[in-house]
This record gives C-alpha cells, structure tokens and sequence, in this order.
C-alpha cells in the first residue's frame, strides 16, 4: 500500500518537515505536488519527481529531485518551490493566530501534468499545518497614544529580549514575522507606521519620534528586558532602522534587510532634524522582458548634495547586521551596504555584520517562504520586480534566519549563549 508521510504534520512555517513515500514498486518513478490557498483563494502550486530505490521508498532527504520545479537533493524543495498561479502574487499570512496555512501535498504516478492538473490517479495524499506562532504565545493590540501595531509575548513568566519589526512602503500591519521571533523567545513588536487604522496612507513626513515612543513603550512593558531594544527592518523599514540606531541610544541590534542608507520619498525627521529624501532619476527605471518594473538603478546618480540625506549611524551605540540579497531589483541594497560600512569604517568602527547572498532577491523572509518574484504595491507600481532565484534565494532565507536570531540574542542578552 502506497503511503505518504511526513514528519512532523503540524508545525511553524520555519521548521523544516521530513516527508516520505513508501510502498511504492522499486525504482518506480512518482510525481509529488504541493498546493496551497492563501487566505484570499489565491492558489500556489509546485512539483517534482522522485525515483523510488530498491525497496518502494522515497526520502527527500536522501534522494535527489528529478526534475519539475526544481532539481537536486532539497528536502523543503515542495514547500519553498510554490508558485503562484497569478504571478503578481505575494504568499503572505494575514490571521497569524487563529489558522495556519495548509499545504495539500500528493503523490501520483510519473505522468504529464498540464496546468497543475494530473491526468493519472491520485495514489497518496496528506496535508501538512504551517502555523506562525507557536502554543502559548499572545497577541496584544497596540493603541497607545498615536501607536498602532501589534506586540507578540512569548509563553511563559520571564522577561524577554524586545524587538520592533518594521516592512516596507506598502503599510499596513505585517505580523507574521513579529509573531515567530515571539515563538522564538522575543518580546516582538509590529509595528505599522502607514495605511493602517488612523495612521495616513500616505505620509508627508517620517516622524522619528513616532518609532521612539514605540521603542520606549517597549521598554516599559514588565515582560521585556532592558535596557537595550532590536531592530528587524525590510526595505523602507530598513530606512527607519538605520534611522532608529543613529539617533535612539535603546537600540543595541538593529537588522537591515535590503534598505536603503539614505532618506527615500518623503523627508525624516526627528527633533528638529530633517533628512530630505534623495532626488532620483527617472529615467533610470526599467522595465524587463516580463513588463515588471525595476527601481534598483535609480539612485546611481546621487551627488554631493545627497549627503544631508544620509544619516550619522557612525553615532550608533548599537551593533548593526546588513543582509543583502545580491539579486535584489528594487533596491541597489548591496551597494546600500557597503556604503553604510564604509561610513563606519571612515569613522573607526567595526560594529557591523554583512551577509551578502548571491541569486536572493528583495523579500527575504522566514526559511521556507516560496520566492516572491513580482507583486505591486498600490501606492506605487502594479508590478514591481523583487529579483531572485528560487534555490538561492531559498538558501538565503534558511540561513539568514538563523543568523539573525544568534546576532539578537547576543546583543539584547549579553550574558545567553545563542542557540536556535
């Protein structure tokens, strides 16, 4: 009898699951699809095929992927490998609580599948829980004064190390990052700066005192440790985190995921302070083969003028970590990195991490996130081009993960030996 397992059936979106078919006659050749529907009926598919060995098995993390959506020994492939059926579409979970995400894997014999629909019988299927928190963690809605976001706490009596988690320029509040830090020990908070609740769609201004007052609500809340608080920024949030460690003396760990160095749209300010924005080229957008636009040349013309642009991280009392996806076409976040570390070293610090990953793009998220390619953000562009390429990008985000749960434990408890 044909069966297919995996192990372990229910976990978090970041665990890794051991999937295996057994029963099979020897050396026989299987398809094995993954799909998935989002929350808003948007479908995800992926597949591969499998040779069985000498006794009817296939392991995938012993045996090597034929062919299909990817190729070679990737015990995750079907997980990371999903793709959406409307390219535009980005997997991202909204309800991080109450539901996870269920992903429908099953095995047929090797056949022709056409528009992911098998035209041979279906032999074994299962279907695997993706949740974004773990048992006991709790979600506290944030509106405190003029803050709005969402605060994470780990289960459990203890004070926890705090993070502030910031996204990009789509708005809006983005939890499900925040809430696996929390179910790995952090007191994390996400935070929404704009189109959310009452805050504006779009702001003339970053108010910097904004993220202080969500630093210092942090900070007084009796489950988290102090003094010092961490950062965990993408892109236009990544602005704000550099922002944040330049002038808040709370902020010890600051992760930068593909952002910019420099003042980007609207004017930053903070205490009488103003960054103004860079101005860009236009006419160095481009448009590729599919019709996704790309921004990542539009800053290649800065001048001398830019500098009042450019904040003073050298004054940073923190440690910052850079990640850089190599492939990234929405930003030049590699050549973002190496100037912020060229000002810190200008200045005589060594306070800096990089990972720099060849073939990932912009959006890198949790281990096992499928490769966001393309999507739009309303407030700017229908169809923007994220870059990467699936395995890279995918090995990427696995390690990049890991690192950046060692580098906020290291830095927001000095004394805690790092473990994942």
């Amino acid at each position: 009898m044909i069966q297919l397992t995996a192990t372990p059936v229910t976990a978090l979106v970041d665990e890794p699951v051991h999937i295996r078919a057994t029963g099979l006659t020897p050396f026989q050749v299987v398809s094995l699809q993954a799909s998935l529907k989002d929350e808003r009926g948007n479908m995800f598919y992926s597949r591969a095929y499998y040779r069985a060995n000498e006794i009817g098995e296939v392991d995938l993390e012993r045996d090597s992927s034929l062919g299909g959506d990817y190729v070679g020994l990737h015990p995750m492939g079907l997980i990371w490998s999903l793709k959406p059926e409307n390219l535009l579409t980005r997997l991202m979970k909204k309800d991080v609580m109450n539901s996870p995400f269920q992903v429908q894997l099953k095995l047929y014999d090797l056949d022709l599948l056409l528009d992911n629909k098998p035209i041979s019988s279906l032999k074994a299927s299962l279907t695997l829980e993706r949740w974004y928190v773990a048992p006991g963690v709790t979600r506290i809605l944030v509106r405190e004064g003029r803050l709005r976001g969402a605060l994470f706490l780990p289960p459990g009596e203890g004070r926890f190390p705090g993070v502030i988690d910031l996204f990009g320029a789509m708005g809006g509040l983005i939890e499900f990052r925040a809430s696996l830090l929390a179910s790995h020990g952090f007191a994390s908070l996400a935070l929404a700066y704009c189109g959310y609740e009452d805050l504006p769609p779009h702001p003339e201004i970053i108010d910097l005192e904004y993220f202080e007052e969500a630093v210092n609500f942090l900070l007084r809340h009796p489950k988290v440790y102090g003094p010092g608080i961490g950062v965990v920024s993408t892109c236009k949030g990544a602005e704000i985190g550099l922002s944040m460690a330049a002038h808040l003396k709370q902020i010890t760990a600051t992760v930068l995921i593909n952002g910019p160095t420099f003042t980007v749209g609207v004017p930053q300010v903070y205490r009488g302070q103003v960054y103004q924005p860079v101005p860009y080229s236009t006419q160095l957008i481009t448009i590729n083969n599919l019709g996704l636009v790309e921004f990542y040349h539009l800053y290649e013309e800065i001048g001398a003028e830019a500098s009042q642009s450019f904040f003073p991280i050298e004054k940073a009392q923190g440690h910052f970590l850079f990640i850089v996806g190599e492939e990234d076409k929405n930003i030049n976040s590699k050549t973002n990195a190496e100037q912020a570390i060229e000002q810190l070293r200008r200045n005589g610090k060594n306070n800096w991490t990089l990972l720099s990953y060849p073939g990932a793009g912009h959006l890198i998220e949790p281990p096992y996130s499928p490769l966001c390619l393309a999507s739009g953000i309303s407030t700017l562009c229908s169809a923007l081009h994220w870059g990467g390429e699936v395995i890279p990008h995918a090995a990427a985000q696995e390690h990049a993960w890991k690192e950046i749960q060692k580098f906020l434990r290291k830095h927001l408890i000095p004394t805690a030996t790092s473990k994942l």
